[in-house]
């Protein structure tokens, strides 16, 4: 069973471009990040990690989620070498359209979405 953030929680996800990753934040706290190399027209995630003491309550789900909505506002396209950014664009086939079509068989993600 995932638990959830508990209501009193104040979760935010945030774009750190000088330490090049998004970073969510329990209640002002750096909880886990998402680091990127980011060139024009292109973001790859790289490494994705939540501290032990806030795993279980899907804060990497929203730190990806978000991630991935601001690639997609800035028309970045994502070329995931993370497993976890990987394995979730997988679960989610609206973001597949993220990953360039003739890389997606590299990722091991389906190319005629």
């Amino acid at each position: 069973m995932t638990r959830v953030s508990r209501p009193t929680d104040h979760i935010a996800v945030v774009d750190a471009p000088d330490r090049s990753r998004f970073e969510v934040l329990v209640d002002g706290e750096i909880a886990g990040f998402a680091e990127y190399h980011r060139r024009p027209g292109l973001i790859a995630f790289v490494h994705t990690s939540i501290d032990p003491r806030f795993e279980g309550r899907g804060l990497a789900s929203e730190l990806v989620r978000t991630a991935l909505s601001q690639a997609r506002s800035d028309g970045l396209s994502v070329l995931p070498f993370c497993p976890f950014v990987r394995g979730y664009i997988a679960r989610h086939p609206d973001d597949v359209e993220l990953v360039p079509t003739d890389l997606r068989a590299q990722f091991d993600l389906a190319a005629d979405v």
